[in-house]
């Protein structure tokens, strides 16, 4: 798949998954994503995505700092319905990144490896999506805020014109490159602004 340069430019994410260090799916169990694995799953690469990726990343930082975060050993909670909005696109990208999922995850293996009842919608949290160590219970809510990096002026006068097929091949090109420039600006340029996303640590038990 040939994407945009700036897809390889973003920071990666790198857990320690015990389940596919036992199977020898991954040496030493280390898991690698990048942002061009979201935009696989989920087929298009937009603020929505990229958002979650950099929940994702950002979360599991503030969770695990100098450790390497494990995948399979974490719970996640939205604060809307799996149906509501971006919620469902979102929820793919954190159970792709922690294996997190509700029912329809792997079982495990004598006990040990399950990845269900890890991943729950309409939580009373004080975010958008919190992530929670299962083995400490060290939380942290995160909010995401797209608008904070505006659309160029010319890409909501682009959009119809696209969407209705008149648009002509120049058009759509600026299109895309538009749509694409936002993105970039959200994970490379925007990343850390807590402006952008926002973080909160909530104490074990809360």
């Amino acid at each position: 798949m040939r994407h945009p340069e700036f897809f390889d430019d973003v920071a990666r994410i790198v857990l320690r998954d015990p389940l596919a260090e036992l199977l020898g799916s991954a040496e030493d169990g280390l898991v690698e994503y990048g942002y061009a694995d979201a935009v696989k799953l989920t087929g298009h690469s937009c603020p929505t995505v990229a958002g979650a990726y950099l929940m994702n990343r950002r979360a599991l930082g503030a969770l695990y700092r100098d450790e390497r975060p494990e995948r399979g050993a974490i719970r996640a909670d939205f604060r809307e319905a799996a149906t509501a909005g971006v919620t469902g696109v979102i929820a793919s990208v954190t159970t792709l990144i922690t294996g997190a999922t509700f029912d329809t995850g792997f079982k495990g293996i004598a006990g040990r490896f399950d990845r269900r009842q890890r991943l729950f919608f309409d939580a009373p949290i004080g975010g958008d999506l919190r992530l929670q160590r299962l083995d400490t219970g060290a939380a942290v809510d995160v909010r995401y805020q797209p608008q904070r990096v505006p659309a160029d002026p010319a890409l909501p006068e682009l959009m119809p014109k696209v969407l209705a097929g008149a648009a002509s091949e120049a058009e759509r090109a600026e299109f895309r490159r538009l749509w694409q420039e936002r993105v970039r600006r959200i994970l490379l340029e925007h990343a850390d602004d807590d402006a952008l996303l926002s973080l909160r640590h909530v104490p074990a038990g809360a």
